[in-house]
């Protein structure tokens, strides 16, 4: 489907929930699911009003606190982003997403122990969230623990065994614990997938290998 036509469809769905919104004022989830389709709109002023209309029905919607979090990142606003996602775990301790975010506010501001830790209680709390796993590996390769990398990489894997990224971060961590054959094959596993392997990897890797 081509870009037009993707914004076509997303006008029409936009259309629709904007009606719903105006039909239906105090019904939390329309409200959400319209800041979800403008996100994906690429309209995030749009999205963050929508998701403040939803904290203003129920204060205390994990979901769209964790949302209003995640766009906030997306705009480079990473206060306002941290903030949203600690008021969620102040609702509940259990909300794995918000851990997740977290680490990676704290992964993006070079606190490798401090985003280490959010993502490990990501994973305690939803072991099935595949992206916390592979940032976790990135944050653990960051920290020069190779090991547990391969060991939380290897977690992603089971859950999503064709995710590109996990096998670029496994690639990675196999380079550094001087697995170079096994790192050779993850990084052209990860490439088959279509991510965008870094060619310094596959030269160092096959520098290793001669």
């Amino acid at each position: 489907m081509s870009d037009q036509k993707i914004q076509e469809e997303l006008s029409k769905v936009i259309e629709e929930l904007e009606k719903k919104c105006l039909e239906l004022p105090e019904n939390i989830m329309a409200h959400h699911n319209l800041a979800m389709v403008y996100r994906k709109a690429g309209r995030p002023e749009d999205a963050t009003r929508e998701l403040k209309r939803c904290l203003e029905i129920d204060p205390s919607s994990v979901e769209a606190l964790v949302n209003l979090g995640a766009v906030y990142f997306e705009q480079g606003q990473i206060e306002e982003a941290l903030a949203a996602n600690e008021k969620a775990l102040k609702v509940t301790e259990e909300a794995a997403q918000a851990h997740a975010n977290i680490g990676l506010i704290r992964q993006q501001q070079g606190e490798a122990e401090a985003a280490i830790a959010s993502y490990t209680k990501a994973v305690q709390h939803d072991p099935k969230l595949v992206t916390a796993w592979v940032n976790l590996a990135s944050a653990q390769i960051m920290d020069g623990d190779f090991d547990q990398a391969i060991r939380a990489v290897r977690e992603a894997l089971k859950r999503e065994p064709d995710f590109p990224v996990a096998h670029n971060n496994l690639a990675v961590a196999l380079y550094y614990s001087k697995d170079f054959k096994g790192a050779l094959k993850a990084a052209e596993k990860a490439r088959d997938l279509g991510y965008p392997v870094d060619q310094r990897l596959f030269d160092a890797i096959r520098g290793e290998l001669q």
